[in-house]
Formats: C-alpha cells, sequence, structure tokens
C-alpha cells in the first residue's frame, strides 16, 4: 500500500467543493453571533424571573445559559481540532468538533430540556399566578426574540452558501461541518421556546391561573428534548465515522483512473473531520508498468485526486490485478 502525505492546504479552508460544507470562518462567526445574543438575553431573562416569578422565565433563562455555554463548548472544539497529528493522534484531531457537538446535545438535553419539564412539575404541583412586573416578562419576550432573530439570521445567512438549493432539513442531515447545525438548531428552538413562554405567561396574566405559566415550562422543555434527540443522532454518527457525500465519491473515483491505472476494484472514503478525508482504495494497474512507473502512477493519481476534492486527503493506493472471484493472487 503506498501512502500519500497530507495535502498542504491549510486547515479549515474549503474551496469550490460542492458538498454540504461550510468555511470553519464561517462557522465560528455565527457562533460569537449566537454567544453575544444569548449571554444578553439569559441576564434580561433572569431579572424577569427575579421580579414575576415566572416560571417560562426561569426554563428560558436556564435554556439561554446553556445555549451560551454550548457555543463556548463549540469555539473549544474547533480550537482543539486545529492541532496537528502526532504520535498518539496520526490522523489528527478533526472529530474532536464532532465530539464537542456531540457535548452540546447532552447539555442542552438535561440543563435545557429536563430543567424545565422539572420546573412545571413543581409549578404544576404549586401554580402562582404572576402578581407584580405584569409588562417586565411581555418586554424581555419581545427583546428577546428580536435579539435571537438576528443569531439565526446570521447563521441563515453564514450556511446558505453551502446549503445550496437544497432543503434546511437535508443541510442539518448531510452536512460534515457540526457548527452550522448546532447553532440553527439551537436559534429555532430559542424562537420557538420564546414563542411558547410568551404564550404561557400571556394566558397567566390573562386568566391569574399559574398553570399556564407551567405549561408553557413544559413545551419549552419537550422543545429542547426533541432539538437535542436529533443532535445527539447526527452527531454520534458524525462520530463513528460517515463516508464522504456522494458527489466527492464520485469525483474521487473518476479520478483515480487515469494514466497506469486502468480500473477501480473497491473505495473506502471517510471523513476524519469535516474537511478532512481518509482515503483507501484497491486499483487495477497496467500489468506492463515497471516499478518507477508504477509509482508515478500512483502519485498521479494521488494528485489528481486531491484536485477533484480539495480537502485534506489521507490517501492509502494499492496496487493489484483484477481476478475472477474465487482466483488466488500470483
Amino acid at each position: 500500500m503506498a501512502p500519500a502525505g497530507h495535502n498542504p492546504r491549510p486547515r479549515g479552508v474549503i474551496v469550490n467543493s460542492k458538498g454540504p460544507q461550510v468555511s470553519a470562518h464561517a462557522g465560528t462567526k455565527a457562533i460569537l453571533a449566537a454567544l453575544s445574543a444569548n449571554l444578553g438575553i439569559a441576564v434580561t431573562k433572569f431579572v424577569a424571573f427575579a421580579l414575576t416569578g415566572s416560571s417560562s422565565m426561569l426554563a428560558e433563562a436556564v435554556h439561554s445559559v446553556a445555549d451560551s455555554g454550548n457555543q463556548v463548548l463549540l469555539l473549544w472544539g474547533g480550537k482543539e481540532a486545529r492541532r496537528r497529528p502526532d504520535a498518539k493522534h496520526p490522523f489528527g484531531y478533526g472529530r474532536g468538533r464532532y465530539f464537542w457537538s456531540f457535548i452540546v446535545a447532552l447539555v442542552l438535553f438535561s440543563l435545557g430540556g429536563l430543567f424545565a419539564l422539572y420546573e412545571a412539575y413543581e409549578k404544576l404541583a404549586h401554580p402562582e399566578a404572576i402578581k407584580s412586573w405584569h409588562w417586565v416578562p411581555v418586554a424581555v419576550v419581545a427583546a428577546a426574540i428580536v435579539m435571537e432573530s438576528f443569531s439565526l439570521r446570521t447563521a441563515i445567512r453564514e450556511a446558505r452558501p453551502a446549503k445550496g438549493g437544497r432543503g434546511w432539513f437535508w443541510f442539518i442531515r448531510n452536512s460534515k461541518s457540526p457548527e452550522l447545525p448546532v447553532v440553527l438548531l439551537e436559534d429555532t428552538a430559542a424562537l420557538l421556546g420564546l414563542i411558547l413562554a410568551g404564550l404561557g405567561i400571556g394566558m397567566t396574566l390573562a386568566t391569574g391561573d399559574g398553570r399556564w405559566d407551567a405549561a408553557g415550562s413544559a413545551a419549552i422543555g419537550l422543545l429542547l428534548v426533541a432539538v437535542a434527540a436529533v443532535l445527539a443522532v447526527e452527531m454520534k454518527s458524525l462520530l463513528l465515522g460517515e463516508s464522504a457525500a456522494p458527489e466527492h465519491l464520485e469525483a474521487i473515483k473518476a479520478a483515480l483512473i487515469g494514466e497506469g491505472i486502468t480500473g477501480l476494484i473497491h473505495l473506502k472514503v471517510m471523513h476524519l473531520g469535516p474537511e478532512e478525508l481518509l482515503v483507501a482504495a484497491k486499483v487495477e494497474a497496467d500489468p506492463g508498468l515497471g516499478l518507477a512507473e508504477l509509482a508515478a502512477a500512483i502519485d498521479a493519481a494521488e494528485a489528481r485526486s486531491r484536485a477533484a476534492v480539495p480537502f485534506d486527503q489521507t490517501i492509502y493506493l494499492e496496487p493489484d490485478l483484477r481476478r475472477a472471484v474465487g482466483e488466488s493472487p500470483t
């Protein structure tokens, strides 16, 4: 097997690839926008809870704290993934971005969803109406919707080039870069959660029945648990190792065949990180080639693969002769 070195292109830069990818810069910009919005929102929600005792406000405040912590984890994962390969991790640290995104799902499930459901349970057992500062939670919800909308707009703008003409559900299911799908789902859940909180608070103010506030908190909890489950499933798949996008597989297959390489016996391509591929293939070589000519043909095939799909590629090509089924190698 002939190993190939890494493409010297800097990590985190995508050039003219057709798959559902985003640059590391785009992901970082969306994370920072979400972090700044969530920190401001969390403070205002805690103030509103302190003044009114609203269960929905407390659930939303904890949700914003969880989201802020999640964005810090995503930034840390991006930093860790930029470490160069070493003796202990010869294929690098690119999957660190998947690991920390999986931790984000766990935080969203526990600190966000389960806490909101617990708070709803407590307030259903002991419902309390909002007796003072009636305008505060309404104003906070309105202000939070504005800030969350700004954060979501930034994430949508940064993700749209990678999404192309496909749908958002497709992008979340197929993107190999975890940050923007995470931010998109978090911001969407945050906006829906604010609407649910606003409905619960509004009905509590209108009826004087604190159970509506508890119902709003319960709805927020169920929403966050559902979003966390989607994220966990997607990040688990990436952690286990996903194949390259179909268009990238086809491009690599076509690129490997050329002068001296007459066919492809089998090929496996796996993402080592969002912008890193492991390419392993058994190729059919021209039996008339000498050793030096065969080495040159393999080098040329590796170069064509990198030109066809310009990710960081670690390539292993094994030259062989195509044989009939059951025939032993000579």
